[in-house]
Parts: structure tokens; sequence; C-alpha cells
């Protein structure tokens, strides 16, 4: 059966609780920044920077999802690649996450936003 252990399931629960966090703290600063300043020049770039930063995690937190799911369909057994893919996806999106956060945040203090 193409089952993942529950460790591997745990971890990608968690990133996909971390992305999930990080596309609403991005669009919930977006609109903050938006509603307080408006689409101004000196606000273009981090609007930018924080519609960007929701997009990449909702865009990491949808693939994680579609290649969890692929393994779950796979049968008798995930092959090697996509258990490679995985692996690759969990590293990656375990990297990603702090500099995502820590964009938000930097742009939350600049703008001295909640």
């Amino acid at each position: 059966m193409a089952r993942l252990p529950s460790q591997i399931r745990e971890t990608i629960r968690n990133l996909l609780e971390e992305l999930m966090e990080i596309v609403e703290d991005a669009s919930e600063a977006e609109f903050t920044l938006f509603e307080r300043f408006g689409e101004i020049d000196s606000t273009i770039d981090s609007l930018t920077d924080l519609k960007t930063v929701g997009e990449e995690a909702a865009s990491r937190y949808s693939g994680l999802s579609n290649i969890r799911l692929r393994i779950g369909q796979a049968q008798p057994a995930a092959s090697a690649d996509m258990l490679r893919l995985l692996e690759r996806a969990i590293t990656e999106t375990e990297l990603r996450i702090p500099a995502w956060k820590r964009s938000v945040q930097e742009i939350k203090i600049e703008w001295n936003l909640p």
C-alpha cells in the first residue's frame, strides 16, 4: 500500500499549516497596508512583496498537497520518483518558510501593521 510513515504525514500536515498561516498573514498585511495607505509610490514594493509571498506559499501548499494526494492514490506503492519528489518538496518548503515569514514580518514592522 502507498501509505507514508506517520512522521512524514505529520511533517506534511505541519508544513501545510505553516504555509496557510503565511498565506493568511501576507493577505491580511497586504489588505491592511492598502486600506491604511493606498497604492502609492511608497507602498507599491511592499504590496507587491506581500502578494508574491502569499502566492508563492499558496503555490507550495497546492503542490505539496497534490504530491501527497498522488502518493495516497498510488497502488500498490508509490514510485521512487514520487517519493524523491515529496522529499525535495518537503526540504524546499522547510527552507523557504522562514524567509517568507521574515519578509511578511519585516513589512509589518516597516509599516507598523498589526
